[in-house]
């Protein structure tokens, strides 16, 4: 039997396949707006290179002139005279081998080494891959932490705590003025559950309030698959002055600190790393306000001075720090409502110890003199022990020093 279709049902099922490659073309466009927005920001961010070195982990080193750096893309360094070197260290500065085993093997490094190595006046730049852009939640955050990730251990509102879904396990001091501080940090490869998460081991400089006007500059090891698209351990620093919102960013990818080093790359790959059991690696970190000149400096080991935050970035540590903090972070995205179980440092607790656990050594502050001292009053914090937990002691050879980290979601840990 025919069946009769009327004139208004034609049209309106015209319409509907009008609205439909309407807004099927809307989708096209808007994607092929997103790629242009993305290939403009990779010509921003990739500087021209002299020389390009491929990296045994898929990176590519861009060996870009020091002046030609991404800090100098900010209006206020356009007529910057580049500080080559820091005017003072802190006093009492030792650097101890950073490999904690006698079996005759190389100390860190970083894997594009085994490749090649940047010339002279020129830095080290991991190159930002389409890929890497496409991953973010828009180009604006790209390279961005979320607000709300810095521990503060001074909240009493658990909610507060878990708002955010970043964890901690940390040791801090405040209630002084610090201009610097120091660690020798264990480096694991921790396992990250979902690509949205993150496992990072650091120090955080801070001053202000936990609110919108925090200043912080934060070094350490990350494995963030999100940002860098594998699950490799690797070297980062970061800045905000204030509160993660507008400002600062990871690593080089946006302007303000400035690299004068030409062996070390910002976010690129560690090797190796610790294993359970077996041989333990570990990096030193400083980070110190330089009592002339006022630029916040970073050092990475015994040789590597990597270069400097302008103090012009920040309006608290233009003057001073007013906490310091030391230990490993996380973000618990909930995958299935439950607990997640990304690791933090070794994926074990601190009561494992040494071998098996992750930990923090010789932790030291920069003090007003630019001493290098233990650290007075150490506490420690973490929202849920039962995933993550922190153990602090004292010795002679690790001077102040703590275990941290956990396996995330286990039987006490849902």
């Amino acid at each position: 039997m025919a069946v009769h279709i009327s004139v208004r049902q034609r049209l309106a099922q015209l319409v509907l396949v009008l609205i439909c490659l309407s807004c099927a073309e809307g989708r096209e466009i808007g994607a092929r707006r997103r790629l242009a927005d993305v290939h403009k920001h990779l010509k921003r961010v990739n500087k021209p290179a002299v020389k390009s070195i491929q990296s045994p982990d898929g990176d590519t080193i861009d060996c870009v002139p020091v002046s030609h750096q991404p800090a100098f893309d900010h209006p206020f360094l356009k007529n910057h005279t580049i500080q080559m070197r820091p005017t003072y260290h802190p006093e009492g500065l030792t650097f101890e081998q950073n490999k904690i085993s006698s079996n005759g093997e190389k100390p860190m490094t970083q894997l594009w080494h085994q490749n090649g190595r940047c010339p002279p006046d020129t830095i080290p730049i991991r190159r930002t891959k389409k890929s890497d852009v496409l991953r973010a939640s828009s180009i604006k955050r790209y390279g961005k932490k979320r607000h709300r990730s810095t521990p503060n251990p001074t909240s009493v509102d658990p909610d507060m705590l878990n708002e955010s879904g970043h964890q901690h396990a940390i040791a801090y001091v405040e209630g002084d003025k610090y201009y610097g501080a120091k660690a020798t940090i264990n480096v694991w490869e921790p396992k990250i559950e979902q690509s949205n998460e993150f496992s990072l081991s650091q120090l955080w400089i801070l001053g202000g309030s936990f609110g919108q006007d925090l200043n912080s500059i934060e070094a350490g090891w990350q494995v963030s698959p999100d940002l860098y698209g594998d699950n490799n351990t690797r070297l980062f620093t970061y800045w905000t002055s204030d509160a993660y919102q507008a400002t600062g960013c990871y690593n080089l990818l946006c302007s303000g600190f400035i690299q004068i080093n030409s062996e070390i790359a910002m976010g690129a790959s560690i090797y190796p790393t610790s294993s359970y059991h077996g041989s333990q690696y570990d990096i030193s970190i400083l980070v110190w306000k330089d009592p002339k000149e006022g630029n916040w400096w970073m050092q990475f080991g015994n040789d590597y001075v990597l270069g400097y935050w302008p103090s012009f970035l920040f309006s608290y540590l233009a003057d001073s720090a007013s906490m310091i903090e030391w230990g490993g972070e996380v973000v618990n995205s909930e995958p299935d409502g439950s607990h997640t179980s990304t690791q933090m440092g070794s994926g074990h607790f601190p009561e494992e110890g040494f071998g098996k656990s992750s930990y923090f050594r010789n932790i030291q502050v920069v003090d007003s003199s630019n001493n290098l001292r233990a650290p007075k009053g150490v506490n420690t914090f973490t929202e849920q022990s039962n995933c993550y937990d922190v153990q602090s002691g004292n010795n002679g050879d690790w001077g102040s020093y703590f275990y941290y980290g956990g396996p995330g979601k286990n039987p006490n840990c849902q």
